[in-house]
């Protein structure tokens, strides 16, 4: 199966190694993956921030950049969520409308890829650890993955993985509401860390890069021993 890459801005800049371990895992499943270098943003920053003109210029670009019939595939729920709920909205009545609709099917975030996609969840990984699976808002409200992230942890070999309280809650980040209500921000990073503590977990699992560069940034602030880590480290682990 051909697969189009899309490594998200922060990805890119911050966290290259989570993308190259993604490109591991899906030739490990047995895909051909490619990766257009010209690609950009998905469009979200400037749609959240109000921009929504200034937005729909680097969506129309993003259209252009994966268009094709190949699946899309993203280390990251939050871009997948907005691409699949919002550029209706951006392109409707439009003389995109019809290859947004399409795009939708095509674009998926890399765990619920793997498993309702490929039918895969063993990979081959091991990694000796504790630890606790945090659901970022926009998995599991824009894109309804909850299990899939589970069923691929389940089998990394060596892996205990323990349910924190209120792992729903989010945990604070939001993008420009981490910057514009930093007490809350932090308040909300307190409770999630703090639940993930107690469950004695070593680290705290996600399938966002952006949730977890919020909550490490506390960790690292109060100096906690616990880490974080993407789904897609710990599935190229251990081979």
């Amino acid at each position: 199966m051909n697969v189009q890459l899309f490594i998200p801005c922060f990805i890119d800049q911050l966290y290259p190694q989570t993308a190259f371990n993604m490109v591991k895992v899906l030739e490990k499943a047995g895909c051909t993956v490619t990766y257009n270098a010209e690609q950009t943003c998905c469009g979200q920053p400037a749609f959240n921030a109000g921009f929504q003109r200034e937005a729909k210029e680097v969506c129309t670009k993003f259209l252009h950049d994966f268009s094709g019939s190949e699946y899309i595939v993203a280390p990251s729920a939050s871009c997948v969520g907005f691409v699949r709920n919002y550029y209706p909205k951006l392109f409707d009545n439009s003389s995109h409308h019809n290859e947004v609709k399409e795009l939708q099917k095509r674009t998926f975030e890399l765990a619920d890829f793997l498993v309702n996609v490929l039918k895969v969840e063993d990979l081959g990984a091991t990694l000796h650890t504790k630890a606790t699976y945090h659901d970022s808002c926009a998995a599991l409200r824009e894109c309804k993955i909850k299990a899939e992230p589970r069923a691929l942890l389940a089998r990394v070999k060596g892996l205990e993985l323990t349910e924190m309280n209120d792992v729903e809650t989010c945990c604070g980040f939001g993008g420009t509401f981490a910057v514009k209500f930093e007490p809350i921000s932090m308040g909300m990073a307190d409770q999630k860390v703090t639940n993930a503590r107690q469950t004695g977990a070593e680290c705290i699992i996600s399938t966002d890069h952006s949730c977890l560069m919020h909550l490490d940034g506390y960790i690292r602030h109060k100096g906690l021993p616990i880490q974080t880590m993407h789904i897609a480290d710990v599935l190229a682990s251990g081979w």
